[in-house]
């Protein structure tokens, strides 16, 4: 698995994981655990969104469709 993206933010977590199974693109969701326990407002872990290699453009390219629709691009 290769990192897809890396934040602090959870709604775009959340977002993300719903928009990759809508794509029927696996991923996992690295240290949302410790992101939860010790990050708290500070962003002092963030949480990583994992992909399969071969995934990763569809991947990039639902990510940047994110961001085009919070105006992030």
């Amino acid at each position: 698995m290769v990192e897809l993206l890396r934040t602090g933010d959870v709604v775009l977590v959340t977002w993300l994981q719903a928009r990759l199974a809508e794509a029927e693109i696996e991923c996992v969701v690295f240290d949302a655990f410790t992101s939860a326990v010790y990050g708290g407002a500070l962003d002092a872990v963030v949480r990583r969104v994992m992909v399969a290699e071969e995934d990763l453009p569809a991947a990039r390219r639902i990510v940047a469709e994110g961001r085009a629709l919070a105006g992030d691009e």
